[in-house]
């Protein structure tokens, strides 16, 4: 029998989406960087699902796209190079999951990162597109002036959603070290909505 590790921020979220995409769910991969998580949730929605990715920058989304043909995955999914904070524009309502990794692409220009402003956008989209008990799992990177911004704003943001609404979750490891990933679950209550 294994047993369960405490293991990085990432690896929280792709534990949640394992437990929530079911086959033939939409989910939104809203920052697609190299294709790894864009990989990971088309296998998960199965050939009758749909995952629709977006990213700002041409190379991760060709990226994306390559790491999708070579799996045999790239038919499940759509592919946007266009900044997230535009997915409502691209996105119907009754989504199960939308999936962020903020910060900049891993091997890219590190100058080019997300921004509080465009993800406020693109996270409060997310939340108005999700179908009850769908979820948004955010992991932020703190440890450079951007990121600390965002991963600051983001606390606040998420600290005024209603309960009756969201149920929102923050994991960071303690000891760690400043810098280090975190992860922020938001689920949509079943009830949201109907009052």
């Amino acid at each position: 029998m294994m047993a369960y590790e405490l293991r990085s921020a990432r690896y929280l979220a792709a534990d949640i989406h394992r437990q929530l995409i079911r086959k033939g769910d939409t989910v939104v991969d809203a920052t697609v960087g190299n294709g790894h998580d864009t990989c990971a949730l088309a296998e998960l929605v199965g050939p009758e699902g749909r995952v629709i990715g977006f990213d700002l920058q041409e190379d991760a989304v060709s990226r994306t796209r390559q790491r999708l043909e070579e799996a045999g995955l790239l038919s499940r999914c759509e592919l946007h190079a266009v900044g997230h904070e535009h997915l409502a524009e691209y996105v119907r309502p009754g989504i199960r999951l939308a999936v962020f990794n903020l910060g900049w692409l891993p091997g890219g220009d590190k100058s080019v990162t997300t921004r509080w402003e465009t993800t406020r956008k693109a996270v409060s989209a997310a939340l108005e597109l999700l179908s009850p008990l769908g979820a948004v799992t955010v992991c932020a990177y703190p440890g450079h002036a951007a990121g600390d911004e965002e991963r600051r704003e983001l606390m606040a943001f998420l600290s005024a959603l209603r309960p009756q609404d969201f149920n929102v979750l923050h994991q960071r490891f303690l000891n760690a070290g400043p810098g280090a990933p975190e992860c922020f679950v938001i689920q949509k209550q079943a009830s949201a909505g109907n009052e």
